[in-house]
């Protein structure tokens, strides 16, 4: 795994775990929904939302791309 790669990955954990402690939060607070449900919940919104991180070799080296709902196409993360 390479430095890119494993950067990309613990992006890709910080911005899932963010949004999954965060809808939980909301989903628990502001829903009728109990036990299960509510991190069930959670995961799917998170893993629907969270931007996507990957490393990609290109001819000019490494480079780290970002895809995003949000965001119409794909950036790169310097």
């Amino acid at each position: 795994m390479t430095k890119l790669q494993l950067r990309g990955f613990l992006y890709q954990l910080g911005c899932f775990a963010i949004l999954f402690i965060s809808g939980r939060y909301i989903v628990a607070t502001y829903t009728n929904l109990t036990g299960l449900w509510i991190p069930v919940t959670s995961f799917i919104v998170a893993t629907l939302i969270s931007p996507k991180f990957q490393a990609v070799k290109t001819k000019d080296g490494e480079k780290l791309f970002m895809k995003w709902i949000f965001i119409k196409g794909i950036r790169e993360i310097g």
